[in-house]
């Protein structure tokens, strides 16, 4: 039985790590085990909740951001590659839904796809000068909803920016931005390859 316990709880340690965006609901899930289980685990480890995971991972990130303040990005991010491409995440909680239906309000989606477009420009001044966007599914309370920022194309002042938002593997939101930028160094047009 000791084993088995530390055996799992090594092969925790190294999912968390390779994931540190996992929940406590899917670690169960994939070891087999109840939450308090995981959690316990977690305790014994000195690994902390998923919540604290994400700040100290966004907390190291923001500090690329050039655009925003960090109480202006809507989400946590928790991945950025300048004028290449960004991950944020946001927890659903009572106060971004409908009382009546716990359905989240299309405002805080698009809030969290539109900072995390102009967060990833390498510039100063980035202002959304355009934007078509696609509610794909309901999202609900307690739902996670991870958005996924890839820079298409950098002109001199105009970025072109898809942002995808997934809960679990699940598409939710889709959305092309045009971004406005102050500058960019040597002025030449070019695509992004992929």
């Amino acid at each position: 039985m000791k084993k088995r316990k530390q055996e799992r709880q090594k092969l925790l340690k190294e999912t968390i790590f390779e994931n540190p965006f996992i929940t406590d609901g899917e670690l169960a899930e994939q070891f087999q085990v109840s939450i308090q289980t995981i959690r316990l685990d977690r305790l014994e480890l000195s690994i902390p909740e998923l919540r604290e995971r994400i700040k100290h991972v966004a907390k190291r990130t923001f500090d690329d951001v050039k655009a925003l303040y960090a109480d202006e990005v809507i989400g946590e991010i928790v991945d950025l590659q300048l004028d290449q491409s960004a991950i944020s995440i946001l927890e659903i909680k009572k106060e971004h839904v409908f009382t009546r239906t716990g359905i989240a309000r299309g405002h805080h989606l698009f809030a969290q796809a539109n900072s995390l477009a102009v967060a990833v420009i390498d510039d100063e001044l980035a202002l959304t000068a355009k934007a078509n966007i696609h509610f794909v599914r309901q999202v609900q309370v307690g739902e996670r909803v991870v958005a996924k920022a890839k820079v298409m194309q950098v002109e001199r002042v105009r970025t072109m920016v898809e942002v995808n938002s997934f809960v679990g593997s699940e598409n939710v939101f889709k959305g092309s931005f045009t971004m406005y930028r102050s500058h960019l160094e040597g002025g030449n047009n070019h695509e992004v390859s992929n």
